[in-house]
């Protein structure tokens, strides 16, 4: 398995399992996969390639193929510069035991990390997506609020986990 930053050169890999995470993992994601089916080529390669470096997308591929991807988005906020936000974690079936969920995300810390103005990734999780939670626990990652129906699916309301790592033990002002 390899994990590498995607470019716009891997667009149509990435839209593809895009695509069919939302449509396979609806209850992690607030985009459905019709909002996403819409959007055109520019927006993909945007997202892959921020033109500021605002966003950073990483890929595990086996044998050429992608089956899982993280991206960690930034801030050129003066007040939020220090904060990264995980999004579109998705791991085809087939991989996830293969470990290539905790490569994404410990690949995705240490970009944060050697960014020298990051000092915290947050994201959040379905509440009921326990392998997920348990994976970014396993790594480090705290629970630090509950978001009540944060989103709505066809079978109900579901609750978002908010979780946040420290990047840095020294950072000022830090209360665990």
């Amino acid at each position: 398995m390899r994990i590498s930053m995607l470019t716009a050169a891997d667009m149509r890999a990435y839209r593809s399992l895009m695509l069919e995470a939302y449509e396979v993992a609806s209850d992690a994601f607030t985009s459905t996969v019709q909002e996403r089916e819409l959007e055109p080529d520019s927006w993909w390669i945007k997202r892959l390639s921020h033109p500021t470096g605002l966003s950073a997308v990483f890929g595990a591929f086996i044998d050429q193929q992608l089956v899982g991807t993280v991206a960690l988005e930034f801030t050129n906020k003066p007040k939020t510069r220090h904060k990264s936000h995980l999004i579109g974690m998705y791991v085809r079936p087939e991989a996830r035991r293969a470990g290539a969920g905790r490569k994404l995300v410990t690949n995705a810390i240490a970009f944060a990390k050697a960014r020298p103005d990051t000092k915290i990734i947050t994201l959040t999780v379905t509440n009921s997506n326990a392998p997920a939670q348990s994976l970014y626990e396993s790594l480090g990652f705290k629970s630090f609020g509950l978001e009540p129906m944060a989103i709505r699916t066809a079978d109900g309301y579901l609750d978002k986990v908010h979780m946040s790592l420290r990047l840095n033990s020294s950072t000022a002002g830090w209360a665990e």
